[in-house]
């Protein structure tokens, strides 16, 4: 009877420890990798947006002339950041993606707190073919971790029609400074009673786009030193940003919705923003003939240029069994396909920073909807003067005391104590 019931118990013990392999075997499968340190036979990527860079992805692939099994995987952006930083933080690698996208100003953060979880793939591609002020985001002590994809070389996309019954041309928005634009928009406003911008208060995207045509960030060159109190950018920013207020031709929104609203209905005459509002603006069919896209302005600082960037972002792949398999993907794909990159900016609409493909057709052909202009020709050539600077660890959560900061700033509190308290707040913070 002993032997029996020893029997039994050893077969339940075997059947469970099989069911709990079973298990732990199906749960790698779905998510992502193993620790097996096996070669998996499918490659996983994670991305956000469908009709943008899970499109480019399903681009690639098509692509590609090797035999590979990919599965792309969609998930929202904070998610990504969310999983990444959860996984990782734990020391394991389980369920983490062969391939993942992330968004160049917070590349830094996961580059230097897991280093050794991100495969370097300088070799599989080369990297003088790519813009340079992607290169330094995506790098860290030497190494090349990420692919540069889109870039978010900005433009100051405008109302021909508004502007010209201002009394303004194109050229007299051409290589302007950002006090020029403050002038203009002034007059437009009197002239037409269109407001010139729209901006959300709790978002200071725009002062970044300010700071950079000037090679200046939120940090030092070494991405971790806060530089707020002696940032002459960004003092120049938080000025112009407190004169556009004043100006009284900003149409607040709260929301991305309200701020495609505001040049859809024809409310504002300019959008300085990044390239990939292009399709927003294009979405309103009844305003066709009506848009052109001139420089972005520049700081009125020595040094600072008529190009800027706001977003974008690059391919990693993860420190797991497959990164070979991952990595020569993107460099036959997004690292060296020429003709893929046309195809990228007729299908999905998307603006790379690979140089090469710049003198393909897709890239010269001339766009009706802004007035037969070569747009994507000219984000391409602005792209290539776009100062190279380091996002660092922190630009998010700086900016939101920046963000509290300004309001005090437009209430009247002095601007050398506004950066003071700020720089301090973030020092505090951020230790």
């Amino acid at each position: 009877m002993k032997f029996l019931h020893w029997k039994k118990t050893g077969l339940f013990l075997l059947t469970v420890v099989a069911l709990l392999a079973l298990a732990a075997c199906s749960s790698d499968d779905a998510s992502g990798s193993s620790d097996t340190g096996e070669e998996p036979d499918k490659i996983t990527a994670w991305a956000w947006d469908p009709n943008f860079n899970i499109a480019a992805l399903e681009l690639a692939k098509d692509a590609y002339e090797e035999d590979l099994d990919l599965e792309i995987i969609e998930n929202a952006q904070d998610d990504i950041v969310q999983k990444l930083n959860t996984g990782l933080s734990s020391g394991s690698m389980k369920g983490m993606p062969n391939i993942v996208l992330i968004e160049d100003q917070r590349a830094q953060s996961f580059l230097q707190s897991y280093p050794d979880a991100f495969y370097p793939i300088g070799d599989y591609f080369n990297t003088d073919d790519f813009a340079p002020y992607k290169l330094a985001p995506t790098s860290l002590d030497g190494k090349q971790y990420g692919l540069p994809f889109d870039t978010g070389v900005t433009g100051l996309f405008f109302r021909t029609d508004y502007l010209e019954e201002a009394g303004y041309t194109k050229e007299d928005l051409t290589d302007i400074t950002w006090e020029e634009y403050i002038e203009i928009g002034k007059d437009v406003k009197a002239k037409t009673g269109k407001d010139m911008i729209s901006l959300d208060p709790n978002d200071l995207g725009i002062l970044r786009v300010m700071i950079q045509s000037a090679g200046s960030w939120y940090v030092e060159d070494d991405g971790k030193t806060v530089n707020l109190v002696d940032n002459e950018p960004l003092k120049k920013a938080f000025e112009n940003y407190k004169a556009m207020i004043e100006a009284d031709f900003v149409k607040a929104n709260s929301d991305w919705s309200q701020f495609i609203a505001a040049f859809n209905s024809g409310d504002v005459a300019t959008v300085p923003s990044g390239n990939w509002i292009a399709p927003s603006i294009e979405a309103e069919a009844s305003q066709a003939g009506k848009w052109e896209v001139a420089p972005i302005p520049r700081l009125d600082l020595d040094g600072a240029v008529n190009a800027s960037n706001q977003g974008g972002s690059s391919f990693y792949v993860l420190n797991i069994p497959g990164k070979e398999k991952a990595a020569e993907f993107l460099g036959a794909t997004f690292g060296s396909n020429e003709a893929f990159y046309q195809d990228l900016v007729l299908d999905v609409g998307a603006l790379g920073t690979y140089a090469p493909a710049a003198d393909g057709e897709a890239y010269q052909a001339e766009n009706d909807y802004f007035s037969g202009q070569s747009v994507i020709a000219d984000f391409s050539e602005w792209t290539e003067e776009i100062p190279s600077v380091n996002y660092g660890l922190h630009t998010y959560a700086i900016e939101d005391i920046l963000a509290a900061e300004m309001q005090n700033y437009l209430k009247g509190k002095d601007l050398e104590a506004v950066l003071a308290d700020a720089q301090a707040q973030a020092e505090s913070q951020l230790k």
